[in-house]
């Protein structure tokens, strides 16, 4: 018993030690509106360090003394690390709002009507420049319950699939 104590305890140790850094993205687009349907997760006390070193300002994400202000620093944000290219055509993305779930913020993004017919690129910089370790996992769904996924982080922020029509 002493000896299982002592590996969670290590254990324990290991993950403080090394935590690790991700987001995951999921996109798909409406077959009615054409319009991208954007849902991000992101750990909000990462993101709390994202905003920190972008804006050099104190952000507390839970009890923001000015929501509108967060909402609008969040927005900036994610907009200008995160972008969307459909058949080589940048696609203009809105946030539409965002939830706290334990201890991580789901961010959900649209895009006007859009057509796609085979190709996405996506480029996701989110906190890669302050965790080094940072991982973007993206799923893409298109025409299937399937997803096609990219894994993105620092020095492969980019990448780009194919879709057979």
């Amino acid at each position: 018993m002493q000896q299982f104590y002592i590996s969670m305890i290590s254990l324990g140790w290991m993950v403080w030690m090394h935590p690790f850094y991700i987001s995951l993205t999921e996109i798909r687009q409406n077959p009615d509106s054409q319009r991208l349907e954007i849902a991000q997760k992101i750990f909000w006390d990462d993101l709390e360090v994202g905003l920190r070193e972008y804006y050099d300002e104190k952000i507390d994400f839970l009890n923001p003394t000015d929501s509108e202000k967060l909402t609008q620093q969040i927005t900036d944000y994610l907009l200008s690390h995160f972008e969307i290219k459909l058949d080589e055509k940048e696609i203009s993305l809105t946030l539409l709002g965002y939830e706290i779930e334990e201890d991580a913020a789901w961010f959900y993004l649209e895009s006007k009507p859009a057509e796609w017919k085979s190709k996405i690129q996506v480029t996701n910089r989110i906190l890669t420049n302050e965790f080094s370790s940072q991982q973007n996992i993206i799923h893409i769904y298109k025409d299937s319950r399937s997803p096609r996924s990219m894994l993105l982080g620092r020095g492969k922020e980019k990448d780009s699939l194919s879709f057979s029509r």
